[in-house]
């Protein structure tokens, strides 16, 4: 049989590398040529499922190929990372309609080229001024219905908009132009989206505005059957039409983007969203959007070995990443031994520690008053660790005293070869509320995400974010261990971007990830891939926030024996599949080489194979 019939040989045939290719010992003959003939074990086998993919103009990874496309296109056209995120925001609104929806919420990380400093924009709307704990007892007791009750200011358009403005160079009209042509022209439906919206059908079935947009032909669309969306089309067109004509107006780049803004906020789209809202039993008028913009602060961060990892502020449960690092920083996690059974219980319960933090005191902080510095502060940190031991801690150890719903996101990771770095988790799903006839768009149903127990600091209140689920996160450091900057060393930090969607997991998963890379030294797509587990030992993040009660899911691939001895320290063990879907999914770019004296930065990208993330770098 020849090679090509079954890649079986002989010595006698000795293929490909002529007379003494290779032996059947397998060791390589002096001579041998074309590679040396089949020599099984000469090269290393795949260190991950997927390659991690090295580039120094750019790297992105977004939750979907064609999302990930736009913002290749925008980066080889000369854009930053930031008009490459914003034009893949957008983009994912359009073809990520069962993750996000331009309606819903996109919180955003920022870090400029060669600065120390990230910020973060609130895309994340707020409740209408008539939206009082007690107006919405008494309309719905303890209930809070899909429809209208849960609608808030949609934060998403304000996030893309503000992003663009401050840390972008392009205006709207250009950002969205390809999110445009999607969703006038639409696109072929890939097998993993036809699911999703079979499977979101049962929700949002129950709307005929948001039958007819997905299920077109009264059932869910088949792979390759195009999904067009005209009146979401028409409605970013809108906006691009209010920038141009600014701009002709003498307005420049900063007037022209507030022009579109004010033509969603503040136009007939406000006003058609607060009808829609109103009628469908919610608490928004126009004024509210009109009064709406998404805020720009500072990040949040904690020291992590030799890092600064900033994260998103606590109207986001970023926190959680920051005080969990703040805690295992004080162990040696590389002796524990990766994904051990010391080390995946020192995980655990520092997670545990910072979600009984985040039902303890995280919110808005323009309604808290919430200082992050406080709960990062060393001291705090200390204590919330001294509090782990050798057996699993009960639920909200922080507390003096609820299998939690997973949420469904999509994520935009993006660095340019200057160092601009854009990480962003936008959200809102159709399953949560109705499409808004005319538009094309639901009005983001993120109130599920408040609670309905006064004195609660994440409590219901006119003009209150609630404290969501997404989150990003951006570290700045040296990912090898040196001196972030000295005269031998960096002309600019190393940076690391990473955002992931998947509601409560979010921030376990990418604590994990992040863990992966910076104490055991795996790849960027190493990192992502590698199995992680979930707990819910707290009340969930989606009304009626119900308690895993110690519950901990644990991928199979970790091994049994690892499996056993967490439930023998008192965590309740359930096993996940390999790759499960619900545990997240981890889009990280980062300096796999950091610039050392005007030298180019080479970046590395990993894309997480449990969804359709996708990586491209140049």
């Amino acid at each position: 049989m020849t090679i090509a019939q079954g890649f079986e040989c002989s010595d006698a045939a000795e293929p490909y590398g002529g007379a003494g290719a290779g032996g059947r010992d397998g060791t390589p003959r002096k001579g041998a040529g074309m590679g040396g003939g089949i020599v099984p074990g000469v090269f290393p086998g795949a260190e991950s499922m997927r390659p991690t993919l090295l580039g120094e103009r750019w790297a992105v990874v977004a939750g979907h190929p064609l999302v990930s496309q736009i913002a290749a296109e925008v980066l080889g056209r000369g854009g930053n990372a930031v008009d490459a995120g914003v034009a893949a925001g957008l983009a994912s609104n359009v073809v990520q309609v069962d993750m996000a929806n331009f309606g819903g919420i996109a919180p955003i990380l920022v870090r400029p080229a060669g600065s120390g400093t990230v910020h973060s924009v609130a895309g994340v709307g707020v409740w209408g001024r008539e939206a009082t704990l007690d107006a919405l007892l008494a309309r719905y007791g303890g209930a809070l219905p899909l429809g209208g009750a849960p609608s808030i200011v949609p934060g998403a358009p304000s996030g893309w908009i503000t992003a663009l403005r401050e840390f972008g160079t392009i205006g709207f009209a250009e950002a969205a132009a390809p999110a445009i042509a999607l969703a006038e022209e639409g696109f072929p439906v890939d097998m993993r989206t036809a699911a999703s919206l079979a499977v979101m059908g049962r929700g949002f079935g129950a709307w005929e505005s948001s039958r007819s947009v997905y299920w077109p032909r009264g059932r869910a669309p088949r792979v390759g059957e195009r999904l067009v969306q005209p009146e979401l089309a028409a409605l970013l067109r809108a906006l691009a039409d209010a920038e141009s004509a600014a701009l002709r107006a003498g307005a420049d780049r900063a007037g022209g983007l507030r022009a579109a803004h004010d033509a969603f906020y503040r136009g007939e789209p406000a006003r058609a969203i607060a009808a829609f809202v109103t009628g469908a039993g919610g608490f928004l008028d126009a004024e509210d959007l009109a009064g709406y913009a998404a805020e720009v602060a500072a990040a949040p961060a904690v020291r992590f070995a030799g890092r600064s990892v900033h994260v998103t502020p606590s109207w986001s449960q970023g926190l959680i990443v920051a005080q969990a690092l703040g805690i295992l920083d004080g162990y040696d996690l590389a002796a524990a031994g990766h994904n051990s059974e010391e080390y995946l219980h020192l995980v655990t319960e520092a997670l545990k520690l910072a979600f009984s933090e985040r039902e303890r005191c995280y919110g808005d902080p323009a309604h808290t008053g919430l200082d992050p510095a406080e709960l990062l502060a060393p001291a705090h940190l200390d204590a919330l660790r001294a509090r782990i031991g050798t057996r699993a801690l009960p639920n909200l150890p922080t507390l003096p005293s609820g299998t939690p719903r997973l949420g469904s996101t999509t994520a935009v990771v993006v660095m340019d070869g200057d160092g601009t770095a854009f990480a962003s988790s936008p959200s809102d799903t159709i399953d949560g509320a109705p499409i808004i006839p005319g538009l094309g768009i639901l009005c983001s149903p993120r109130g599920v995400q408040s609670r309905l127990v006064a004195g609660h600091p994440n409590a219901v209140a006119p003009g209150k974010r609630p404290c969501v689920t997404p989150a990003a996160l951006i570290a700045l450091g040296d990912l090898n261990g040196g001196a972030e900057c000295t005269s031998e060393g960096t002309a600019d930090p190393s940076v690391t971007a990473m955002a992931c969607p998947g509601g409560d997991v979010i921030v376990q998963a990418m604590l994990q990830a992040f863990l992966n890379g910076t104490v055991f030294g795996m790849t960027a797509q190493q990192a992502v891939e590698a199995p992680r587990v979930f707990g819910s030992s707290y009340p969930g993040g989606f009304h009626p926030h119900p308690s895993g009660e110690g519950l901990l899911l644990v991928e199979d691939r970790v091994p049994e024996t690892v499996r056993d001895g967490l439930a023998a320290r008192g965590h309740r063990v359930r096993p996940w599949p390999a790759y499960e879907f619900d545990a997240g999914s981890v889009q990280s770019v980062g300096d796999l080489i950091p610039p050392r004296h005007g030298e180019r930065r080479v970046l590395a990208a990993g894309a997480d194979p449990r969804r359709s993330a996708y990586a491209i770098a140049r």
